[in-house]
């Protein structure tokens, strides 16, 4: 499961930089930050998995042809989307990776593995959660001006 959660990282890594590189909008100074931010820690987050399956023995991906054919997030089009629907891209995939770490977790720590359930529960669901939470005030319908002023 370890191999699954890296393609997924290395996924929402390279969607965070598409979407950085594509945003638009009254937003887009923000939101060009934010999404080049949450791209480094992902990236971040891509080296610790890996480096993590290696220790246990095993042989991480990292090719993207190997990504490609094990992520399970729905691939974005080649072209530019709205905001709205860029972000809801990445929540998406931030639902399955965190699903993914909290099954994950609770299997570690039934086998007695501390350290694949510590990289998890503190590395994994501790740098999504508040991703989600970021990108989800973007999605509020809050008016950036008010037309009745």
């Amino acid at each position: 499961t370890l191999n699954q959660v890296l393609a997924d990282t290395m996924t929402i890594r390279d969607m965070y930089k598409k979407h950085h590189w594509q945003m638009s909008g009254a937003t887009f100074y923000q939101l060009h930050l934010l999404l080049d931010k949450h791209y480094e820690e992902q990236a971040a987050l891509v080296d610790l998995i890996a480096e993590r399956i290696m220790a246990l023995g095993g042989i991480s991906i990292a090719m993207s042809h190997d990504v490609a054919e094990m992520t399970t997030i729905p691939r974005p089009p080649k072209g530019r989307e709205d905001v709205p629907t860029q972000l809801a891209r990445l929540l998406e995939a931030h639902e399955i990776i965190l699903r993914q770490a909290h099954e994950g977790a609770e299997a570690a720590d039934e086998s007695g593995d501390d350290g694949t359930n510590d990289l998890l529960v503190s590395n994994i669901i501790r740098t999504h959660e508040p991703q989600v939470w970021f990108l989800a005030e973007h999605l509020a319908a809050t008016e950036l001006v008010r037309s009745d002023k």
